[in-house]
């Protein structure tokens, strides 16, 4: 039998930004400045918003970037309203971020790390 464990990590959030293309960068610096540690960027075609919008003026693109980061809970308000700064968030079209819980996520935590926190 192997000595292999699956240390689980809980009080983290998931930010969700979906974004006009070529805003992800700014945002990633943003979040990064924050504590933020690493992110996911993907791209991604949006629809039905498009047409509505065009309605008042502001033509926007269908392809979108979507920034994922997994924050603790106590950065998550911290980092979730400098992305929304970053991206612009106040002005129609730029995009839409949301905030979700997470149970649990599993992934590698050196040995040194999960020490000091069981001396906790």
């Amino acid at each position: 039998m192997s000595d292999r464990k699956i240390v689980y990590l809980t009080d983290a959030k998931l930010i969700t930004c979906v974004l006009q293309n070529g805003l992800a960068e700014k945002v990633l610096d943003a979040a990064k400045s924050c504590g933020a540690q690493g992110a996911t960027v993907s791209y991604a075609r949006g629809t039905g918003v498009r047409d509505r919008m065009g309605l008042i003026g502001v033509t926007i693109d269908e392809n979108k970037e979507v920034v994922r980061i997994i924050v603790s809970a106590e950065q998550a308000e911290l980092v979730f309203e400098s992305m929304y700064m970053a991206a612009e968030l106040d002005t129609p079209g730029k995009g839409i971020m949301y905030l979700s819980e997470l149970d649990k996520i599993a992934t590698y935590v050196p040995d040194n790390v999960l020490d000091t926190v069981g001396d906790k």
